[in-house]
């Protein structure tokens, strides 16, 4: 039996919603309607929907671009877990601005991040290197300062690659530790790296440093 494909596609670009205050579809995103209007005109959205395309056929429900970016949306609304990421995929306005009929379903997020695998999240990373590096020259600053830092996340759970390490807000909790670095000029995240809460502050600091004094020069100079 063929599933009906909504065949809704971005197309490289999310809807446009105009907004009142006196509507009786009620939403509590409504910062993200400017959010998504300002990634549609740096282009981001265009890179999701070309850097990873959906091979469309009678059962695919969803583009890969949709769930990468309601993913990106949650995180920005403070949402996690992949639960939670699907009941916000309901809401009236992220169905319009991302082209759905419906919620994205718990199961299709997972599937679509499991087949990106490892090689799927370097690529990712190494288009959001290129995009930093591309308003960091469209800055024109004559130095830059970067400032390294790690934090703590708190995970709920047997997540892959959480750990018992130091923790000042829930102590004795699994947590990750990654490391960031940011452009004190911009105040931008301009890298980071994944590491497991057991990490102490500074390990991998080096390479991470000398990583990042690579991927400058080439993105760069």
């Amino acid at each position: 039996m063929k599933v009906k494909s909504t065949k809704n596609k971005l197309n490289g670009k999310a809807k446009v919603v105009k907004h009142s205050f006196s509507g009786n579809r009620l939403t509590k995103y409504a910062g993200l309607n400017p959010i998504l209007r300002f990634m549609n005109k740096q282009g981001l959205v265009q890179m999701f929907s070309s850097s990873f395309p959906t091979h469309w056929q009678n059962a695919t429900k969803f583009g890969k671009d949709q769930i990468l970016l309601v993913i990106v949306m949650a995180s920005i609304s403070g949402v996690s877990r992949i639960k939670k990421i699907s009941n916000f995929s309901n809401d009236g306005l992220i169905k319009t601005l991302l082209k759905l009929d419906k919620g994205i379903n718990q199961n299709a997020i997972s599937a679509t991040l499991k087949k990106m695998e490892q090689g799927g999240a370097r690529k990712l990373q190494e288009l959001l290197l290129g995009k930093n590096a591309a308003w960091l020259k469209k800055s024109k600053l004559a130095s830059i300062t970067l400032d390294a830092d790690s934090t703590v996340k708190t995970v709920c759970g047997n997540q892959t690659g959480a750990a018992k390490g130091y923790n000042p807000i829930k102590k004795g909790s699994r947590s990750y530790h990654p490391l960031l670095i940011f452009v004190s000029e911009l105040k931008m995240l301009y890298h980071s790296w994944f590491r497991t809460g057991s990490a102490f502050t500074s390990n991998g600091i080096t390479d991470f440093l000398q990583e990042v004094k690579a991927r400058h020069k080439k993105y760069l100079i």
